[in-house]
């Protein structure tokens, strides 16, 4: 495995590969002894219990990647921030070794999914014997960002409550007690939580069976528990269980009938100027009613020489009598009361236009909204999320250039150009009236400071912090979690969230998603059936291994899909939930759904037989 890269998902990512799946990682960086995360890398290369080693190259050309056995490697990870860099290393790469698995990170969406599609070909017509599973996988697209963003939404919305969308099904993780977990229904027990006392959420890079006989010895999380684990536990004792929640099929209801607005005076002009308007137009007509009950003309004659009369442009009426003078007398002066108003309107509508281009101001009435600090590319996505749930949000960014700053305009978000550290930006914000913080802009101490002020205005408000290092994640959860019992407190590393995904792309799955449990991961991918001993020709109940994978659901052609991929003739994916069918054995045509630690996803994928491609993933003890 070859990783690119001197950051916090480099340094992650490399961790994952070398000690969940004992891949032998080389990682191409600028310096071990210097940059974002040459140190701790350095640290991976001379860990003996890891077999990692570092190419030190200011740019990986050629001969950097050459040196980095790019030809004989099996899978190419690209983590730089820098969507143009991570493109041209990737077209010398599949230049260089044209079968080699390409994991590349990139935020321009569209860009992406052009290069997935120029890179696939590429492999297609330089190794035409690839089958399509092979060419499938040959290119993977991911965001960090997009990874761990529905899991940030989640934990500030409700929470710990986190939803994956997994082939169809809408799989929700919800932390409840286990007196009150039967009443739901739930598809299974994820996770069984630790009680009050216990001394913190763990660590994320913790190995999964690690993880478990820890957790089995200090009151930590115990993942994928077995039915005997939960026997005879306390009814109030927490756990993470996994529903499925389903939609209703019918036609939305419709929408209440609306008046068509034709004029946005509301929008465009105040209060004062509308009423001002209205009052002179009033003034005019009443003058030409009064014109046409004293000339007797018709009522077109009569509004039209009223109007020539308001506008200054008709004869004087020295030879009239005094009643039919004084009206045009009248006209004039009301003629001259337009002149101001009209440079009002041109005045106010030129601000409306500047204001519309604006970012607006928080609302004074506004509440049970969420605080988002920082719209870089974690917010901007974040911000996405919340905007797609209908969320209330207000967002506070010290930089005008920010990536999340346009899409913020663009729908009229609420956000404040200011430096969260600063006194008075929370409380504009609104943060006593919100019922969340999210704290994700890219410096630790920053957001650690911006959440206890937050907690000083708010007690009892959710925090969701992001925080890279596990060390300083852990005292500060210890710390808030004890001065503040009644709060919610959430540290998450969006690298931490991210790097499953990656490593899951770079060993040839496909990864569906992440939920965490505390700062352990639990991975949602696709295994095919077809030779897995682990698998095929078991049922459900006999393919779950606890602590290590459970199976959740599965497509096949007996569901109404086409092979193993679950597809319909609509091209919709088909799944169906492990319970639906728990006593049929599955077959070579089937696909599952598992919910896995990442270890135990790579001990089943040991024994697929195209899983790994010739990779050998060491299994656990």
């Amino acid at each position: 495995m070859v990783v690119c890269g001197d950051n916090s998902l480099a340094q992650r990512l490399t961790k994952e590969l070398a000690s969940v799946y004992g891949q032998r990682v080389t990682v191409v960086l600028p310096s071990l002894r210097g940059g974002d995360h040459g140190p701790q890398i350095a640290e991976l290369v001379g860990n003996r219990r890891f077999r990692v080693d570092a190419v030190e190259a200011r740019v990986p050309d050629d001969e950097a990647l050459i040196r980095a056995g790019v030809r004989r490697a099996s899978a190419l990870a690209l983590t730089s921030g820098d969507d143009q860099l991570n493109t041209h290393i990737a077209l010398r790469a599949r230049r260089l070794n044209p079968e080699v698995r390409l994991v590349i990170r990139m935020f321009n969406r569209t860009l992406g999914g052009y290069l997935e599609s120029l890179l696939d070909r590429a492999a297609q017509v330089a190794s035409p014997h690839l089958d399509d599973a092979a060419l499938e996988a040959s290119t993977t697209v991911l965001s960090d960002s997009d990874t761990a963003a529905p899991s940030l939404v989640a934990a500030a919305v409700v929470g710990s409550e986190k939803v994956v969308y997994a082939d169809g099904l809408l799989l929700r993780a919800k932390e409840r007690t286990l007196g009150t977990a039967s009443r739901r229904d739930p598809l299974c027990t994820l996770a069984l939580m630790p009680g009050s006392d216990d001394p913190d959420e763990g660590d994320a890079d913790t190995d999964a069976e690690d993880g478990e006989r820890r957790g089995r010895r200090t009151g930590g999380p115990v993942l994928l528990p077995d039915d005997a684990s939960l026997e005879g536990l306390p009814p109030q004792r927490g756990a993470v269980v996994l529903e499925a929640i389903t939609r209703s099929q019918g036609p939305p209801p419709p929408s209440p009938p609306r008046l068509p607005r034709l004029l946005a005076f509301k929008e465009l002009f105040s209060r004062k100027l509308r009423y001002s308007l209205f009052a002179l137009t009033a003034v005019v007509i009443a003058l030409a009613a009064f014109n046409w009950w004293i000339s007797g003309d018709s009522p077109a004659h009569a509004a039209y020489v009223t109007l020539l009369d308001v506008f200054g442009i008709n004869d004087p009426k020295t030879d009239e009598p005094a009643d039919e003078q004084l009206l045009q007398l009248l006209a004039g002066f009301a003629g001259m009361l337009l002149l101001p108003l009209f440079l009002a309107i041109v005045l106010e509508s030129y601000g409306a236009f500047r204001q519309a281009t604006a970012l607006p101001d928080p609302p004074r009435g506004l509440s049970g909204h969420i605080v988002l600090l920082g719209l870089g590319k974690v917010g901007s996505r974040v911000l996405e999320e919340l905007l797609e749930h209908g969320i209330p949000v207000v967002c506070v960014e010290r930089d005008t250039e920010a990536r999340g700053v346009a899409l913020a305009r663009e729908k009229r978000v609420p956000t404040l150009i200011a430096d969260v550290t600063e006194s008075g930006v929370l409380e504009y914000a609104r943060i006593r009236r919100a019922r969340a913080l999210l704290a994700l802009t890219s410096s630790d101490g920053t957001n650690l400071e911006a959440s206890l002020y937050a907690r000083q205005l708010k007690p009892e408000i959710r925090v969701v912090m992001r925080l890279f290092d596990d060390e300083f994640a852990t005292t500060v959860y210890r710390t808030l979690r004890d001065t503040y019992p009644a709060a919610q407190t959430r540290s998450r590393s969006v690298s931490a969230l991210a790097a499953p995904a990656f490593a899951g792309a770079m060993m040839g799955r496909r990864v569906l998603g992440a939920i965490p449990v505390g700062r352990r991961v639990l991975v949602f991918a696709t295994v095919d059936v077809a030779g897995n001993a682990l698998l095929e020709g078991r049922t459900v109940a006999e393919a779950f291994r606890a602590g290590a994978w459970r199976v959740l659901s599965r497509t096949g052609e007996d569901t109404g899909g086409t092979g193993g991929t679950g597809d319909t003739a609509d091209g919709e994916t088909d799944s169906r939930p492990a319970g639906h069918d728990g006593d049929r054995a599955l077959a070579a045509g089937d696909q599952v759904i598992v919910a896995a630690t990442r270890r135990g996803l790579g001990e089943l994928l040991a024994e697929s037989p195209d899983g790994l491609s010739g990779i050998t993933v060491p299994r656990p003890a």
